[in-house]
């Protein structure tokens, strides 16, 4: 369809979805529509099968959860067009739509801020009339969690202390890819995959010129965990979510822009309460690492070391040639990891860990220059809050394996002297903040400790 035609688009719909659960694949249908017709989408998930059948409660479950992953995944084919009208298929309660709402609204919010379109922060779901009947409870609180698993630092801390406080957690991944699968394989534990296989047309539409950019893909992959779960009579979804994830880039019209909001707390709260209401769920979802800042979460990876072979946090790495690189070493998550992994590690384990020493490389000066907010706002990434790259740099320039480091020795001369105060009245060590970790799970992380 020619790029202007898809600009005229009008309204985004949800003609239908479908399972076979002989197959574990789920269909999922969406349309853009408008006054020079319709284009369709159709995306698969298939969701890893259980050795035994599925109950009919297990089913009815199931059905209720992917009712909320379908409209939640359309997100993807929505911003191709971002239409103004957004058309459920069906009545919701409160909590679900507030959660639709959001995804579409807060979710794409750095979208919206790249392409210049406010409305998209504006936009308001037409929910069909009607009631919703009551879901049957699903109490999943006792079982085994599913725990995610993206291969990186977040992720090996909850699967290491849901594991040593005896929780025997199940792996789980989205399209796992080598780094996801060698972080598995060390683990020892056996994992679940699910398959998501976007429609081949949103990528042609891409590469002619149909709008782009960054969609809340945690919640979709969380929804798709939560199904897995229910599917294989599972527990709670654990994430890895840190409380930096909660923080925005910045401000745009009014609107906190955060490229993680999908991460933070507010969207997990969502997202509970519309599982709880619309599925029934009575421990649908939450992450265990929430109460702490990045730079803790990597000081209690320090204490982990089965993984440094496999353990990667960088982005771009998925899409290197080469396999066996783990680390682009030239990203802004390449930069804070290193940032914030250095002060707990001996120099040779941490420059063994990414490939090479981003401290001693110049050319980083810039990137980390954004890091400490010295240049610029925080980057679009999955990155801790400035206050923590201060306070790991400032742990470095106490140690002698780092002081003389070039770039620590350029960033101590950069940062203002207000942000050394911040720094040493930091509380990035102390757990703090809302969460929603069950009381079952609140002594698992002294188990690292």
């Amino acid at each position: 369809m020619p790029n202007e035609q898809l600009r005229r688009m009008d309204a985004f719909t949800f003609p239908s979805y479908s399972i076979d659960l002989a197959t574990g694949e789920a269909l999922f249908d969406y349309a853009l529509t408008g006054p020079d017709g319709e284009q369709r989408f159709t995306e698969v998930i298939t969701l890893p099968l259980p050795a035994d059948p599925p109950s009919d409660e297990t089913v009815a479950t199931l059905g209720r959860v992917l009712e909320l992953l379908h409209v939640v995944a359309g997100v993807s084919y929505y911003k191709a067009a971002a239409p103004p009208r957004l058309v459920l298929p069906a009545p919701l309660g409160t909590a679900a739509a507030e959660l639709v709402t959001a995804v579409y609204t807060r979710g794409l919010a750095e979208y919206a801020y790249r392409n210049q379109l406010p409305h998209v922060l504006q936009l308001r779901p037409e929910v069909p009339a009607g009631e919703v009947a009551p879901p049957r409870v699903y109490d999943d609180s006792d079982r085994r969690p599913l725990s995610a698993v993206g291969g990186g630092k977040d992720s090996i801390v909850t699967l290491e202390a849901l594991r040593r406080a005896g929780f025997e957690p199940v792996p789980f991944s989205v399209n796992p890819n080598h780094v996801i699968v060698s972080v598995n394989e060390a683990s020892g534990l056996p994992a679940l995959a699910a398959r998501r296989r976007l429609d081949p047309a949103l990528f042609d539409l891409n590469a002619a010129g149909a709008r782009n950019g960054h969609i809340p893909v945690t919640a979709i992959n969380s929804l798709i965990a939560v199904a897995t779960a229910v599917l294989h009579g599972l527990g709670p979804v654990v994430m890895s979510n840190e409380r930096s994830a909660s923080d925005p880039n910045l401000v745009w019209n009014g609107h906190e822009i955060n490229h993680q909001w999908s991460k933070g707390v507010e969207a997990e709260g969502l997202l509970r309460a519309a599982l709880a209401e619309h599925a029934g769920l009575t421990e649908p979802y939450f992450s265990l690492l929430r109460s702490l800042s990045e730079l803790h979460i990597a000081r209690l990876f320090a204490t982990i070391d089965r993984y440094d072979a496999v353990v990667t946090s960088c982005n771009a790495a998925f899409r290197l040639r080469d396999a066996s690189e783990r680390w682009c070493r030239d990203c802004p998550k390449c930069r804070f990891v290193f940032l914030a992994m250095a002060p707990f590690m001996p120099r040779e384990r941490v420059v063994r860990i990414f490939g090479g020493d981003l401290l001693a490389d110049t050319a980083q000066i810039p990137g980390y220059r954004e890091l400490l907010g010295v240049d610029g706002h925080k980057p679009f990434e999955c990155v801790g809050e400035v206050e923590e790259s201060v306070v790991a740099l400032k742990l470095l320039a106490d140690q002698d394996q780092w002081r003389d480091a070039p770039v620590v020795r350029a960033l101590v001369d950069a940062v203002p002297g207000s942000a050394w105060s911040t720094a040493a009245d930091s509380d990035v060590f102390t757990p703090g903040g809302p969460n929603h970790v069950p009381p079952a799970y609140h002594k698992v992380l002294e188990t690292l400790t």
